[in-house]
């Protein structure tokens, strides 16, 4: 018997898992998204509740100055968000329920840019169990016809809900992918380098990846421990310090490093350096972190390209920090390095900026516990 087979669909769904893996991801698929549903764009907004930009935001053949526009002051004003899950909607219906004089500004734009006419689907990511350090998420896929064009047809819609569950898992996939991206790669190699145990985290606080060493002292159930997939710190203080961490609520400014201490009378102390990991096109940088751990002792010498990759450090900064580790003066390192003591100054500068420290001494006692 002949099967039908909607061909239009059909590469349609492939472009859409094709495009997880690319540089720019879902582009091709946004563009076949729009000619598929007979639009003029279709748009990716990636973001999470209460930023004033967007992590990601992509219209394929749309105004690079509307694009910068909207991610820099009209997403934080944009009232056609927080729809129901998985539910697509009209711009016009939706902006109906809102009072005639809400959102001018807003209104205003659309119509001069003569994109009102628009579905929207929204898919919300966020812990199951409701935990509020989690960094949910939302994708916004929206699908824009100029309004010299027909409007959208109750078949329109029916079109793009049946694309809602592909979506879904799509960007689940794509949030997943990024998480164990190359990044990762280069962190386990820093701790090899270091002699850290390395345990990565997703924002939900479920651990994505660890080195030989750390399944070593997970299994040693004290202090922190595995609990299914999740990390679980025995001190509420600092269980709380790596939620605010993922959330990114706990960073302080300008510094890349939290850095605390777990009391473990059975097994031995560990001093814990806790670093967040950039996952831009979903959280913007929040909502993964990695946390070298190492047992406190003698010092060793400090690789300077694993403290490159450590400590977000330039190649200069970097080899700087690695004399400094040793012992020496700060005249002595800028002498044994053939740079000048006004430049080892400001490279000294930069590193304290970047590592949350503001002494040298500070800087020496952070390395000490990164090479023990």
């Amino acid at each position: 018997m002949a099967v039908a087979v909607d061909l239009q669909f059909s590469d349609l769904l492939a472009r859409l898992y094709a495009g997880i893996g690319e540089e720019q991801p879902w582009r091709g698929f946004l563009e076949a998204l729009a000619g598929w549903m007979d639009a003029t764009f279709a748009t990716l907004i990636i973001t999470a509740p209460g930023k004033r930009h967007p992590a990601t935001f992509l219209t394929p053949g749309g105004s690079a100055d509307f694009a910068s526009n909207y991610a820099e002051s009209l997403f934080a004003d944009d009232p056609f968000q927080g729809l129901a899950d998985g539910i697509v909607t009209s711009y016009a219906e939706f902006m109906a329920g809102l009072p005639d004089d809400a959102f001018p500004e807003y209104r205003r734009t659309m119509v001069e840019n003569g994109f009102d006419q628009v579905l929207g689907i929204d898919l919300h990511f966020g812990n199951p169990r409701g935990r509020k350090d989690g960094g949910q998420y939302e994708a916004r896929f929206r699908i824009s016809r100029h309004n010299a064009l027909p409007d959208f047809t109750r078949e329109d819609r029916a079109r793009l809900q049946m694309l809602s569950q592909h979506l879904r898992i799509a960007v689940g996939l794509f949030e997943k992918l990024q998480f164990a991206g190359a990044q990762h790669g280069v962190f386990h190699a820093t701790a090899q380098g270091l002699g850290l145990a390395l345990i990565v985290l997703d924002r939900s606080r479920r651990i994505v990846s660890t080195n030989a060493l750390a399944d070593s002292i997970l299994a040693e159930d004290e202090g922190l421990m595995r609990r299914s997939a999740e990390l679980v710190l025995a001190d509420p203080a600092q269980q709380r310090i790596v939620g605010e961490l993922l959330s990114g609520e706990g960073r302080a400014s300008g510094a890349n490093l939290t850095r605390f201490r777990i009391e473990r009378p059975g097994q031995g102390d560990l001093v814990v350096t806790a670093r967040p990991l950039d996952v831009n096109a979903i959280h913007a940088g929040a909502g993964a972190l990695a946390l070298f751990l190492a047992r406190p002792g003698p010092e060793k010498s400090t690789d300077p390209q694993a403290l490159r990759d450590l400590l977000g450090l330039t190649v200069a900064e970097a080899r700087l920090t690695a004399v400094l580790a040793q012992g020496h003066s700060l005249v002595e390192a800028a002498r044994r390095l053939g740079i000048a003591h006004n430049t080892a100054k400001v490279q000294l500068r930069a590193v304290f900026a970047k590592t949350g420290v503001n002494r040298q001494a500070q800087l020496v006692a952070l390395l000490a516990s990164l090479g023990g």
